[in-house]
């Protein structure tokens, strides 16, 4: 994918939860099984960094369970991070509108540059629940990956979930065509996809398939290793993929 297709692929979503932040929202408000499954192993001391936090429900939930460590949500919707901010207002927990493909630019640009970085380092755990799949091409994926590997503490674990929507049928029935948006299916990915959205109002929204396969590889070349792969979410428990990483030692 060259750099051109994956710029207007950000920009589809950036446009998509720029307009459609509210109805979005109102989508989600109960954490998935997956992320639930995730939260009942930690041990409420962790500091955490949240990749793509929406309106702050996992913020939220994590004041109600006692959460002791430090909470950093971030996410590049202009009308998340205003909502999360209202609703999680306990010690600890911060909130930064930031867009994660130019923050990894922007680590990249700058990594000689001490405090130039608005996210410092030593997160213990790191989270980017239905994250990556938004982000287009290989580039700009090990880009934020890179980022995110110099975010964590060294014993740290970067958890992630990401859409198996090829596999439901309703999902699959959202499938737009490419010629919609000014694109081609042969300057896309295998696995790149434009879905419609259904709450109200008409909007789009790239989204990556991932298989375990890919993931692995992506993990090998920015040194990770993979702990734990499990499937959870949606009606037959395997619409998310679910991985936990850490550190390649």
């Amino acid at each position: 994918m060259n750099s051109n297709t994956a710029e207007r692929l950000a920009a589809i979503n950036r446009e998509f939860y720029e307009r459609m932040g509210a109805s979005f929202s109102a989508t989600r408000k109960r954490l998935q099984p997956g992320v639930r499954k995730i939260l009942e192993n930690l041990h409420g001391d962790e500091n955490i960094l949240d990749l793509g936090c929406g309106n702050g429900l996992l913020a939220r939930t994590l004041a109600e369970r006692g959460h002791r460590g430090i909470y950093l949500g971030v996410d590049s919707s202009p009308h998340m991070i205003p909502e999360a901010k209202h609703r999680s207002n306990a010690s600890g927990v911060k909130f930064l509108q930031a867009d994660l493909i130019q923050l990894a630019l922007h680590d990249q640009k700058n990594s000689t540059a001490p405090g130039a970085d608005p996210i410092q380092a030593g997160w213990n755990i790191i989270f980017a629940f239905a994250v990556l799949h938004h982000i287009p091409g290989s580039e700009n994926r090990l880009k934020i990956l890179n980022f995110i590997r110099g975010r964590m503490a060294h014993d740290g674990r970067f958890i992630h979930s990401n859409w198996q929507f090829l596999h439901d049928e309703k999902m699959k029935a959202r499938i737009q065509p490419w010629e919609g948006v000014g694109l081609m299916e042969a300057e896309l990915d295998e696995g790149d996809k434009l879905l419609d959205w259904r709450g109200g109002s008409h909007g789009l929204r790239y989204v990556h398939q991932f298989s375990e396969g890919e993931l692995r590889e992506l993990a090998e070349q920015t040194r990770f290793s993979i702990l734990d792969v499990f499937y959870s979410d949606g009606r037959d428990g395997k619409m998310g993929l679910y991985q936990v990483w850490k550190q390649a030692d």
